[in-house]
């Protein structure tokens, strides 16, 4: 069995690690600047994204409310635990956004979706869609909101978070879906065609981020933020799952379905805001390089497990 799901997530492995390997070559040999595709990301990708998403997934209101009550409470906590650990630590106001970003936020689009779909097959992907969804509404309202407080007053940081179309998106999927109005199929395929670029873009943003991490180190000082962020992530953030589970007395494939998606590693995304905000970017990219590397090692430990 265990041989078994070590050559499933062989097969998904193999194909991810494509797009993030041509990120690593283009910042290799032709130093391509980050902050445009960062632009285009925010702006174009991810709320075409979120649009088709929430517009094709196939779920019943029992799902959306205990999904929506998990995501909500787990990043409650999660937000909680990291404020504390900044207090505890004294840290600066960047560095604990990064803590923020790197405790709340999981890779679970462009990492989570093959993963699912071959570990729990189509049946667990319908459930992890709204889960996903709601992530990618949170990491750009909530998680803009996270990363930019760090430089900016209160006031400021939340009209930032609507000033990218990302909450725009997901009103109109909503409003769209409520009145059951749905797309011309021209329409709908060009939607189609532009969520498709956005799994290889980001992960070869990803592949950047890690050349980056390797021609440069952290400061002694923010080595602190780094190993929290790290603690936070592979042992604190699975026990919180747990207990978000129990509390809300998830079972079945949607329990094993989000815990193994809260298990993920650091969301791309977090780099990707902490880079736009100037949460601390380093540290944030350098927790998303070790968290994927050593999911490769714990994750089918994990899905063995709730199996």
């Amino acid at each position: 069995m265990i041989q078994e799901l070590f050559t499933t997530l062989f097969h998904v492995i193999v194909p991810l690690s494509l797009p993030v390997i041509a990120g690593v070559l283009l910042d290799r040999y032709k130093q391509i600047d980050i902050g445009p595709l960062v632009t285009l990301v925010l702006y174009y990708l991810t709320p075409v994204l979120i649009f088709e998403r929430l517009m094709k997934a196939d779920v019943s209101y029992h799902d959306v409310y205990l999904t929506l009550a998990y995501s909500l409470l787990s990043l409650l906590f999660l937000w909680a635990v990291s404020n504390g650990f900044g207090k505890l630590f004294k840290l600066s106001s960047s560095d604990t956004a990064s803590l923020t970003l790197i405790s709340a936020f999981t890779n679970s689009v462009n990492y989570g979706i093959p993963l699912i779909l071959l570990a729990f097959g189509q049946a667990g992907l319908d459930k992890a869609t709204v889960y996903i969804v709601l992530q990618m509404v949170i990491v750009n309202t909530i998680g803009i909101y996270f990363a930019a407080r760090s430089h900016f007053r209160i006031k400021e940081a939340i009209k930032s978070v609507f000033s990218l179309p990302a909450i725009y998106a997901s009103l109109l999927a909503l409003l769209l879906r409520s009145f059951q109005i749905h797309l011309p199929e021209p329409i709908d395929t060009g939607v189609s065609m532009i969520s498709a670029a956005y799994s290889p873009i980001v992960l070869a943003i990803l592949g950047m981020q890690m050349m980056n991490v390797k021609t440069s180190s952290i400061k002694n000082k923010e080595q602190v933020t780094f190993w929290t962020g790290m603690g936070i992530r592979m042992i604190i953030a699975p026990i919180i799952s747990l207990l978000c589970l129990f509390l809300l007395k998830i079972d079945g494939i949607l329990h094993s379905v989000l815990f193994v998606l809260s298990c993920m590693p650091v969301a791309v995304n977090a780099g990707i805001l902490a880079q736009k905000f100037y949460a601390s970017p380093q540290i944030v990219t350098k927790t998303i390089l070790w968290t994927t590397l050593l999911s490769f090692i714990f994750l089918p430990i994990i899905i063995v497990w709730v199996h």
